[in-house]
């Protein structure tokens, strides 16, 4: 099975699937390659399986220009006011809105309490899009995901977890 190995002064090694569908493996400057190929056999059902699942989201999810554009226009309004919608019941006041490319993240709050959310959230439910705005407001009273944090997304919403997993 082909793999890019980086090595690096780690005590680990890890395993991850990056968004070409390409297996990465960063070990330690020491380790064998005899050892870091026995890592890679050993896994090669969980490679498999996580390449297949990758595929698969990235072909459901992938968008045209047009329809890009078109999820673009709809965020900004949209996300608006879910967040006005969450932000009253939370008792919490974001500082500002904005609507990003991100590919990695849903959204972010900064420290000042600006919230950023991606366009790609809109391909989702809204069940799932409403966890990740209660996710970022959380923020603005928890810059931390601790106990307190989820206790305060479960008070909005109970079945958070379940949202959650929407977005995997």
């Amino acid at each position: 099975m082909e793999y890019k190995l980086i090595r690096s002064k780690r005590k680990t090694i890890e395993l991850s699937i990056d968004d070409d569908l390409c297996v990465l493996i960063k070990a330690p400057l020491k380790m064998s390659t005899k050892d870091i190929e026995s890592f890679v056999e050993k896994h090669k059902k969980w490679i498999e399986k996580h390449i297949e699942e990758k595929k698969t989201r990235l072909e459901k999810y992938s968008v045209s220009e047009a329809d890009e554009a078109v999820l673009k226009k709809k965020a900004l309004p949209y996300l608006t006011e879910r967040t006005e919608h969450f932000a009253g019941i939370m008792g919490v006041n974001p500082t500002g809105i904005k609507i990003t490319s991100a590919k990695k993240r849903f959204g972010s709050c900064s420290g000042k309490n600006s919230i950023c959310y991606s366009w790609r959230l809109m391909l989702y439910p809204p069940e799932a899009i409403d966890y990740v705005v209660v996710h970022e407001l959380a923020h603005i009273k928890h810059k931390n995901h601790g106990k307190d944090f989820y206790k305060l997304i479960a008070t909005i919403l109970p079945d958070y977890k379940n949202r959650e997993k929407l977005l995997k």
